[in-house]
């Protein structure tokens, strides 16, 4: 008799309704998906969602519940789900994605896509979702709200600029626009001010965003949504997967001698995180001669300014990374004090 070595539950999770698919693995490695149901994205359809998983499955063998992180409409019933002390699993969507076609499936439905999910649950050994903490959600809250605060303001500005060109400007136009801009640009005063008083009433997160401050182009809003944007790092085990996280990370088509494609970033990841390293990767090149140099390095090889941009904000997270890790400050003269120690050897 086959006995049960693993349970999964694979979610497929829309705005108003969960898809889900129970699957499990049995100890001669052969894996069923036997069940199937949706429920409302709802605190009622949560709970009917647990009673229906525990009476469909072992209560001596765990099971894993595992979702694609689908904007914000996952967040509910994971806080919900590791509430009650059960395992959760988030899923980037590309890697669901891409696993799925492995799968060579032809229809793709919620329901095909929570078995995709499931399946994946079985044969991978993903990491287990943590809540993130307050200070965390909080200045990550803040952090999204004032990144849309500054896209508007910028698109009203645009207004602005249009309306001042024409030929025959409206004033009062003019004048509401600029109201607007006044209005955007208080509200993200308040929500800076916020954040800081986040990070100074924990004196942990105080003393890691300092930390980080250290690096050349790396700033307090930067910081605070790295960390927010990571939950501090949280599961994250290496620099090539905080690159993958991020989108940062290079994907390239080759094959044989036929086929080559250009290398470029995935952008298949979190955006807050690219988009927050965007504007400290060009500081670090106009003030620092570490990033400086890889910059001139990159452009020389292949005359593309972006790309090596792109390499340095891929750089300085991952060096963000690293002091975070290892509890140090950036050292600027470090380079020097090698090559000292290499001609002294």
């Amino acid at each position: 008799m086959k006995k049960v070595i693993k349970q999964v539950l694979g979610i497929d999770v829309a705005q108003k309704e969960l898809v889900v698919c129970l699957a499990k693995m049995n100890d001669d490695w052969t894996s069923e998906l036997y069940a199937h149901k949706t429920f409302a994205n709802t605190a009622n359809g949560f709970t009917a969602l647990l009673k229906w998983t525990k009476k469909l499955t072992d209560p001596d063998i765990s099971v894993r519940y595992v979702m694609e992180a689908t904007g914000v409409y996952h967040e509910s019933l994971a806080y919900f789900l590791n509430d009650q002390g059960l395992e959760v699993s988030i899923v980037l969507p590309n890697k669901i994605s891409n696993y799925a076609r492995s799968l060579t499936i032809k229809t793709v439905t919620d329901k095909t896509a929570s078995e995709a999910i499931a399946q994946f649950g079985l044969e991978r050994n993903i990491d287990l979702w943590q809540k993130p903490l307050p200070t965390y959600k909080k200045i990550r809250q803040l952090t999204r709200e004032r990144d849309q605060i500054i896209v508007e303001r910028t698109m009203v500005k645009n207004q602005l600029h249009a309306e001042l060109v024409e030929a025959e400007p409206n004033k009062t136009s003019i004048t509401r626009i600029k109201k607007r801009i006044e209005v955007l640009t208080k509200q993200e005063k308040e929500i800076t001010s916020e954040i800081r008083q986040l990070i100074v009433a924990d004196e942990k997160v105080s003393s890691t965003v300092k930390l980080l401050c250290s690096i050349p182009g790396i700033g307090m809003l930067t910081t605070a949504t790295v960390l927010a944007e990571t939950n501090g790092f949280d599961l994250i085990r290496n620099k090539r997967q905080l690159a993958s996280y991020a989108g940062l990370d290079v994907k390239e088509k080759q094959s044989g001698t036929s086929v080559k494609g250009k290398a470029k970033i995935s952008k298949r990841g979190n955006r807050f995180l690219r988009k927050a390293m965007h504007l400290p990767g060009l500081a670090a090149i106009r003030h620092d001669e570490r990033f400086k140099s890889v910059f001139v390095r990159l452009v020389s090889k292949h005359g593309i300014k972006m790309k090596a941009v792109v390499a340095v904000q891929r750089k300085l997270l991952e060096m963000m990374f690293t002091l975070y890790k290892s509890n140090q400050s950036y050292a600027k003269d470090y380079l020097n004090k090698v090559k000292l120690t290499m001609t002294e050897a």
